[in-house]
C-alpha cells in the first residue's frame, strides 16, 4: 500500500496549496455580462454570389386535358373486355401462338478447352532468418 499512501500524501498537499495561494492571491474582478454583450461589434456577412430566382406555380388555375389524352381515353374498349373471363383469355392466347420448330433452336456443340500447362523453373533455396525472443520455437 505505499503507492496508496504516496498518492493521499501528494493529493494532500496539493489541495493545501490551492487552498493557500486561492487566500493569499488577488481575485479578479467580475465582469457583467450585459455589458460585454453590448459592447460586442455586429458582424454581417454578406456574399458574392447571387442564387436564382425563386420559381413561383399557380396552382389555383384548372389543369385542361390535352387532346391526345382525350382521344387515348377514347380508344380504350369498356365492359367487353372485362366480361371474358381469365381462362377464356389464356386459351385464346395459347391458339393464337404458332408451332415452333424445335431444330433451329439447338444450341451449337461446345469446344473443349485448352488449359496451359505450368512450367516449374528449378527449385528456389533461401536462407531462413533466426527468429529471436519468444517466437522461437525451441522455448518451450
Amino acid at each position: 500500500m505505499p503507492l496508496a499512501r504516496y498518492f493521499f500524501i501528494v493529493g494532500s498537499a496539493l489541495l493545501a496549496l490551492l487552498f493557500v495561494l486561492d487566500a493569499a492571491l488577488p481575485s479578479l474582478p467580475v465582469v457583467d455580462r450585459t455589458d460585454a454583450a453590448a459592447s460586442l461589434p455586429i458582424i454581417r456577412i454578406n456574399s458574392e454570389r447571387r442564387w436564382p430566382e425563386r420559381v413561383v406555380i399557380d396552382t389555383s388555375l384548372p389543369t385542361i386535358a390535352t387532346a391526345q389524352t382525350a382521344t387515348a381515353q377514347a380508344s380504350i374498349p369498356g365492359p367487353e373486355v372485362a366480361d371474358v373471363s381469365a381462362k377464356a383469355r389464356v386459351r385464346e392466347a395459347f391458339a393464337q401462338l404458332q408451332p415452333v420448330n424445335a431444330a433451329k433452336f439447338e444450341p451449337p456443340p461446345q469446344q473443349k478447352r485448352k488449359t496451359a500447362r505450368r512450367r516449374l523453373g528449378p527449385p528456389m533455396i533461401v536462407a531462413q532468418q533466426p527468429r529471436l525472443g519468444f517466437f522461437a520455437n525451441n522455448i518451450w
